[in-house]
């Protein structure tokens, strides 16, 4: 499948806005692997071929484990996940799949036993993030295998220079 368009050179200023996001969550005190599961997960659920390959290649080089990466699809059966972060992955999709349930009490409930109140709007600021980048991937075509880990963050270096 080729690409539609590159969104981040027709809109620089929209790829900007989502860089700076992108910064405030890598920024927020989040566990940098908790974030990765959270990226991957939302990515299984919208389907984001080309934002699954990016985050599996930044948790590896992170040193997530292949085990963790290839059993977050059935997180719940696999014991290899702390409690904080099956509380995180049950929130990410409470939050991707909003439309059909919205958000459980009982999601916010256990999601508030393992994250402060903080932490729980900065981790809902990554689903947003990882949802609005899904949805950007998709609709664009953003050629899947082209990324290379670490690229995300010379892009927001890059932004950061150029003001």
């Amino acid at each position: 499948m080729s690409a539609r368009m590159e969104y981040t050179k027709v809109a620089p200023g929209a790829a900007r806005a989502m860089l700076s996001l992108e910064k405030y969550v890598q920024e927020c005190g989040l566990e940098a692997s908790l974030l990765e599961l959270v990226r991957m997960r939302a990515s299984q659920i919208n389907g984001c071929a080309y934002c699954l390959d990016m985050h599996s290649k930044d948790a590896r080089a992170a040193g997530e484990t292949e085990q963790r990466l290839y059993l977050l699809n059935a997180w719940r059966e696999a014991p290899c996940y702390t409690a904080r972060e099956r509380a995180a992955l049950a929130w990410t999709e409470a939050l991707t799949l909003i439309v059909e349930h919205h958000v459980p009490d009982a999601v916010y409930n256990e999601a508030r036993q393992y994250f402060s109140e903080q932490e729980l709007v900065n981790l809902s600021l990554a689903v947003v993030a990882i949802n609005g980048w899904n949805r950007l991937a998709i609709s664009f075509r953003s050629e899947v295998g082209a990324y290379r880990d670490g690229m995300i963050a010379a892009m927001m270096r890059k932004m950061e220079k150029a003001g």
